[in-house]
């Protein structure tokens, strides 16, 4: 099955569920990674959000043990679950999947399969609140989440004393564009056929 497969398969007829797209759309991605699915997407076990989101996929999505982390992952999933929202069950599981896939190279929304930055950002002002509101320069969020785990531990990661002096501006604020990823995997296996 293809990414966009998965996908379609994942949503079914609920097109409207913005938390579900985010689920389906990481879980997509991950899947079309290879490999184990939950590791692919920063989950352990079978957290019952999954099994709420995604009732006929229980037996594709189980995590088959634990899931070990790397320190940046380790301290951006500290970061996300000490910001979330509301403290619900798919806050937390949704602070793994993102401190995971954020290891990735692309930005963010690609990593995460989303459409384009704007649905990131949504997803941070909803599910992520205090952090968000963080964010007032709209820095790329990789940049942001890593820059505000230094800040925390007062390393210091800039030499310049403000954003707007700095030499390295462009590289967090400027404009994320791009291919979302699960287009991209759906344009090569077309020109595979």
């Amino acid at each position: 099955m293809t990414a966009d497969e998965t996908y379609a398969w994942l949503m079914g007829e609920d097109e409207a569920s913005f938390d579900k797209h985010v689920l389906a759309s990481i879980l997509a991605l991950s899947l079309a990674e290879g490999g184990a699915v939950a590791e692919n997407a920063g989950y352990t076990g079978m957290p019952e959000v999954l099994t709420a989101f995604f009732p006929l996929a229980k037996a594709k999505l189980a995590a088959s043990g634990p899931l070990v982390r790397g320190a940046d992952e380790a301290s951006l999933l500290v970061l996300l679950t000490g910001h979330v929202s509301t403290g619900s069950a798919y806050e937390i599981l949704l602070a793994g999947m993102v401190a995971r896939r954020a290891q990735h190279p692309n930005h963010l929304w690609q990593d995460l399969g989303l459409r384009h930055r704007g649905e990131l950002s949504a997803l941070m002002a909803e599910h992520f609140t205090p952090l968000a509101r963080r964010n007032r320069s709209d820095m790329k969020w990789k940049k942001f989440f890593f820059r505000t785990i230094c800040r925390e531990g007062e390393y210091t990661l800039c030499t310049a004393p403000s954003c707007g002096e700095c030499c390295d501006f462009d590289h967090c604020f400027s404009e994320e564009t791009g291919e979302s990823l699960l287009a991209h995997l759906r344009r090569d296996s077309e020109r595979a056929v």
